[in-house]
């Protein structure tokens, strides 16, 4: 009974600071669909929603306190539903083999590859000798070689001769699934072309907004030099093709990569400055701000401005997140209500999952909530305990340090654990870069779509070059200082998680067993402290393996699979290329690599029909693996082909002569992104 009472005790001092628990509850039982090993069977997902159901049916007619432990279950298994509603919903064709051969569609969507090459995406896809029913929705194509020919359109109807492929699944245990993403967006097949690409049908873009982003971008990129004129695209439409891939690495380097992408900060700085001048604008003029309600018109405008932002910039899950956040706020003002609260981040989180349950796994969506829950907070901390910054003329500045200090320390485990890099000088980047891309870029945007109409967009866009100008020189030279950029090894799978409603149960709980959330935070970072990289990893194709040495991961090559390289290499918290990490091998030629793997065995790499005719056998402690297949049995285990097209890559831990063997089939399990038998 005491536990009972301490536990109601703890439950009323809760009150009026419940709603916030909400998109917390919905992202467990998201989480909790990711996390199974198994697609839930239809009775599993209609016992879900009877539990949800009924936990809420249950709750009315109790105490608000026990209520609320019942609304909490009710919120679990409806995040739970969601989840399997929403991958049902996206559900479509995907490649089951490699093909080759024609391929046409329509162009909904330009960027460019990680090899910084063209890349389309293709919907309305006809693939010769395959059925309707059985070709993908959409296909993404990298082109390569000779494409002066084309100019690809929106909405250009194309055709290539090109190779798909399905899409892959993580490049070691454990790692990001990109099929799972791919089943997101509705790609079936992913790929590459090396001779031209062709036009079918000219392009209709009567009422294509598609076509307007990328007709907007071009415009704005013939009225500025090339990397400023690709930066303001990326800034005002979101169409990154025209950047520079060096550009990108520096803006990565420096920590400044975040103002590439339409997020929180563009959305907010876009309707803060159109909602200032529109209040600014009414009390300038004495009859109209007397008789109208100033600040409501202004909400109402800048929710306006926001909503063609969202439209021109192509409206991604980043963007769509920020409008909400946004929207929400500014409803709050048409309401009467505070705009800024950790109630209306909570409100714009309940909505993102509900449309987009999968976007909790994105480092976009936890970035962007942990830097605004942070800002909320700590602001709203100071505002309740009366504590100012500094005197009134320092104050601004000191906001903009607050605020690059506080959301740079919320995001950085985010940013470590999904992009294992941190920037040493990403603070005071931020610093002399942020205050310009608020003062100058983003009204100089909006002055130029304000004076478009007439012509005299260039004015606009003249001052928008000068501040972008100087974001690129800052970036530039943070990126090229000593030790600018650090890495850090990936964590345990559990890390994120813990460290994410650690951090919440400290910000949203009210008590003294807040406390205990630090506890979790400070476990989490323990377990990533001790969390240890597999000995030999394994590219789910054979081509590729990586064995841990005393001086880093050996490749046993230079040349290909450059993607898993990388992320193997990132995931060390190395920073070796591919080429120095191959040099590291210590023994084998070109087709045949042999590494001793200290009282396990050898690990024997056979690499296509030289290495098969250079191969001589092995003994039965050893270990082959092979990216052809061969035709006879082996004295010792082996991973072929046709075996690692079952288990997906591997990862394997070494411990005297025992091998632990963990499959990404055994981490991912079989669900319906990468179960041919459950589409």
């Amino acid at each position: 009974m005491r536990g009972l009472s301490v536990i109601r005790r703890e439950l009323i001092q809760q009150h009026g600071h419940m709603f916030c628990w909400v998109p917390v509850c919905l992202a467990l039982g998201i989480g909790g669909y990711f996390s199974l090993s198994l697609e839930p069977s239809a009775w599993a997902v209609l016992g879900t929603v009877s539990v949800c159901l009924a936990a809420a049916w249950a709750a009315r007619g109790l105490e608000p306190d026990w209520a609320a432990i019942l609304w909490a279950v009710a919120l679990v298994a409806a995040g739970f539903a969601l989840a399997v509603g929403r991958a049902h919903v996206v559900a479509g064709p995907v490649l089951e083999w490699r093909y080759y051969g024609a391929i046409e569609g329509r162009v909904v969507g330009i960027d460019r590859s990680a090899s910084d090459a063209v890349r389309l995406t293709l919907a309305d896809v006809r693939l010769s000798g395959i059925s309707q029913q059985e070709t993908p929705r959409k296909v993404r194509v990298s082109l390569h070689g000779d494409q002066s020919f084309i100019d690809p359109k929106p909405d250009m109807f194309v055709g290539l001769t090109g190779h798909l492929s399905p899409p892959s699944g993580p490049v070691e245990p454990g790692g990001f699934d990109f099929q799972r993403h791919a089943w997101f967006k509705g790609i079936g097949g992913v790929g590459y072309t090396r001779t031209p690409v062709l036009e079918i049908v000219p392009a209709d873009t009567k009422w294509s907004v598609f076509a307007l982003r990328m007709g907007l971008s071009e415009r704005v990129q013939n009225r500025m030099p090339d990397n400023v004129g690709g930066f303001a695209a990326a800034v005002i439409t979101g169409d990154r093709s025209a950047l520079a891939k060096q550009t990108i690495e520096d803006l990565r380097r420096s920590n400044l990569a975040h103002l590439l992408a339409i997020s929180g900060l563009h959305m907010g700085l876009l309707a803060g400055f159109v909602f200032s001048v529109v209040r600014l604008g009414l009390a300038a003029v004495p009859p109209v701000g007397l008789r109208v309600n100033g600040k409501k018109v202004a909400a109402v405008v800048a929710l306006i401005a926001a909503s063609l932002y969202l439209m021109m910039s192509g409206g991604n899950v980043a963007t769509q997140r920020a409008f909400v956040m946004a929207a929400v706020m500014l409803t709050a003002i048409l309401i009467d209500r505070r705009a800024l609260s950790l109630r209306a981040v909570a409100v714009a989180a309940t909505i993102v999952l509900v449309l987009r349950p999968e976007a909790l796994l994105g480092p976009g969506f936890q970035m962007s909530f942990a830097a605004t829950v942070a800002l909320v907070a700590v602001f709203g901390w100071l505002r309740d305990h009366d504590l100012r910054l500094g005197p009134r003329w320092l104050r601004p500045m000191m906001a903009v340090v607050m605020s690059s200090f506080v959301a740079g320390l919320a995001t950085a485990p985010f940013a470590a654990m999904h992009f294992n890099q941190i920037a040493h000088y990403g603070l005071p980047a931020n610093l002399v870069s942020v205050p310009v891309m608020g003062i100058v870029v983003v009204p100089s945007a909006v002055l130029a779509g304000v004076l478009s109409p007439i012509g005299l967009e260039g004015v606009g866009l003249y001052f928008m070059a000068l501040g972008l100008r100087w974001i690129l020189s800052v970036a530039h030279f943070v990126a090229n200082l000593d030790g600018a950029r650090g890495t850090v090894p990936s964590g345990n799978v559990w890390v994120l998680p813990m460290l994410g409603l650690g951090s919440l149960w400290v910000i949203l709980w009210h008590g003294r067993s807040r406390l205990a959330g630090g506890l979790v935070v400070i476990a989490a970072f323990a377990l990533w402290l001790g969390s240890e990289r597999p000995d030999v990893l394994i590219e789910d194709s054979g081509s590729l393996v990586g064995v841990v040495t005393p001086q880093g991961r050996a490749l046993s090559k230079n040349r290909g699979q450059g993607f898993v390289a990388l992320n193997w290499l990132e995931n060390d918290g190395s920073s070796l290329d591919q080429d120095s990490a191959a040099s590291l091998w210590p023994d084998g030629e070109k087709g045949l690599r042999v590494v001793d793997l200290d009282g396990a065995g050898k690990l024997i790499h056979v690499q296509g029909k030289r290495g098969m005719a250079m191969f001589s056998g092995c003994a039965p402690e050893d270990l082959v693996v092979s990216s052809t297949a061969f035709d006879r049995a082996l004295p010792c285990p082996s991973y072929q082909p046709d075996d690692l097209a079952k288990t997906g890559s591997i990862a394997i831990r070494l411990d005297g002569a025992e091998r632990e063997i963990i499959t990404a089939r055994d981490i991912s399990g079989t669900r319906l992104w990468n179960s041919t038998s459950q589409r």
